[in-house]
């Protein structure tokens, strides 16, 4: 809907050439190789988001690089982890809702819950703690349709961002989303 609205393309955040590979990542326990495999599939999407940001076409994606480290980080994953400079700034929405919300929400949904989205509603504190190192639109769903959560989005100021998306790389703006926070590699986190 979002990227209808904005005249977007919208852009997978695992490329269907890495579905096959997902499904037998997530029937694995080790959270640092599932984290490699996301990790690898949003490099990938986001040399495609890079392409048409460049020809001047918006993009929407459902998820960034910092769903996955705030996520992987809570289930247990060790990595450090720089990212590049090239990486698109994304203007940022994190879409919350009442936990009794977010639970009936979830059992509505037609797909499978994995090993994974089970161990994650185990960790939700740390995984939102995660999110607030992440500047972000923090939009409150609760009680609200999917046609209402699109009007907010959209009413959302964007903080000066260009319309067609900013190909500047991570961290070139501040006030959108810095740079991730960087830890050396093979450092635990406190």
């Amino acid at each position: 809907m979002l990227a209808a609205a904005r005249q977007a393309v919208l852009v997978p955040t695992v490329p269907t050439l890495y579905q096959p590979l997902r499904q037998e990542v997530d029937k694995r326990t080790n959270a640092d190789a599932r984290m490699c495999l996301y990790l690898a599939s949003l490099f990938t999407a986001a040399e495609e988001i890079q392409r048409n940001l460049e020809g001047g076409v918006s993009v929407v994606v459902e998820s960034y690089f910092a769903r996955c480290l705030a996520s992987h980080r809570a289930l247990g994953a060790q990595l450090g982890v720089t990212l590049p400079a090239w990486l698109p700034t994304p203007v940022t929405y994190q879409l919350v809702c009442a936990d009794e919300e977010r639970r009936r929400r979830i059992t509505a949904r037609n797909k499978p819950t994995s090993r994974w989205d089970s161990l994650l509603e185990t960790v939700t504190d740390q995984v939102t703690d995660d999110y607030a190192s992440f500047p972000m639109h923090r939009i409150d769903t609760t009680g609200l349709s999917p046609e209402e959560v699109l009007r907010v989005i959209t009413a959302t100021d964007t903080q000066g961002a260009h319309p067609h998306g900013d190909a500047e790389p991570v961290g070139a703006h501040p006030h959108l989303l810095p740079a991730v926070p960087r830890r050396t590699a093979g450092t635990r986190r406190p």
